[in-house]
């Protein structure tokens, strides 16, 4: 039997094990920056006094999309890769249970939860750095500013590689996606309250 190693590395081989693990993590990715983004500049603008309480309230962030993001990726994945073995079971007449076909399918779905977990950590995570120096080096204002370009930055990185992978021009889709960043921040700071 292959070692746990071996056989990440030959899910990893498998364009489409990559394929649907990349677009959750980019999306949940997505998800998350907007959502920190977003929780930064309405922290700072509610006059939250310190810079470890935005922390805190990111961490909530980064606790409920995290969960959502591996909860829900592993619940459609096992319902999609269930159907699929299904379907290949009533077509081949056989019982697919124990077999490399089903634990390919099983890793796959590991790999995707996973993924699809990263993502919106990287995404929050990131992002609240500079309010740990928040009252030492930096003031409210400059750590949010800050957190925000870090934000922005991120979701320019999800955009520059999508467009690499894609043949698009990077630039572009990373401007694309930084946009969305940007657009969250400017919102935020017109919102009533």
């Amino acid at each position: 039997m292959a070692s746990p190693l071996s056989e990440l590395r030959r899910l990893l081989g498998d364009e489409d094990v990559r394929s649907i693990s990349r677009r959750y993590f980019v999306s949940n990715g997505f998800d998350g920056t907007l959502t920190c983004i977003g929780v930064v500049v309405g922290a700072v603008l509610s006059g939250i006094p310190d810079g470890f309480t935005v922390v805190k309230i990111g961490l909530g962030a980064a606790v409920g999309l995290g969960t959502s993001a591996v909860w829900s990726v592993w619940e459609i994945e096992r319902a999609e890769t269930r159907a699929e073995i299904l379907r290949l079971e009533r077509a081949m007449l056989t019982d697919l249970d124990d077999t490399r076909v089903q634990r390919d399918q099983q890793g796959a779905r590991l790999v995707h939860a996973t993924m699809s977990g990263l993502g919106p950590l990287i995404g929050v995570l990131v992002p609240l750095i500079p309010f740990l120096f928040e009252a030492t080096v930096l003031t409210m204002v400059e750590a949010a500013l800050i957190s925000v370009a870090l934000g922005i930055s991120i979701l320019g990185a999800f955009g520059a590689y999508m467009g690499s992978i894609s043949g698009q021009r990077w630039y572009v889709a990373a401007g694309r996606m930084a946009l969305a960043g940007l657009v969250v921040a400017v919102i935020n700071v017109f919102l009533p309250g």
